[in-house]
């Protein structure tokens, strides 16, 4: 059962434990939220150690920077490469929700920061932004 679906059930069940008079309904429910409780406990905390290698220094900052939105502690371990992020982290948090908004607010930040540096280059250096053409080698 997935977070989200004990999330719901939790609610279902919380609903009729407030709307039922009838004492035994009420144990059961009760219950039943105790259960839904302690399995939503027991799920959120399994939490993994992932390492992340981040190059590019904007990309790393704002990895950085979701990770503590979403109220996770960034750390390296002694030695490591300031290229280097390690996080304790639920696998299911970091596929569903941490790892797709990283990639979505990368590449937009990558098409900013393309479209900044080709201004002002072109405005500030040279106007021809094209690549170098390839050169038959001389024989």
């Amino acid at each position: 059962m997935t977070r989200e679906e004990i999330i719901a059930k939790l609610q279902k069940v919380e609903a009729l434990f407030r709307g039922t008079t009838i004492e035994g309904e009420r144990a059961a429910a009760q219950s039943a939220l105790d259960r839904l409780k302690a399995q939503l406990a027991q799920e959120a905390a399994v939490a993994e150690e992932y390492q992340f290698s981040l190059p590019d220094p904007w990309k790393r900052k704002l990895f950085l920077a979701l990770v503590r939105r979403h109220g996770l502690k960034p750390y390296r371990l002694p030695r490591q490469r300031s290229t280097t992020v390690m996080v304790r982290v639920v696998k299911r948090h970091l596929d569903t929700i941490l790892w797709p908004e990283y990639l979505e607010l990368s590449e937009l930040l990558s098409k900013y920061l393309q479209e900044a540096t080709d201004d002002i280059i072109s405005r500030g250096v040279h106007g021809d932004l094209s690549e170098a053409p390839e050169q038959p080698t001389l024989l």
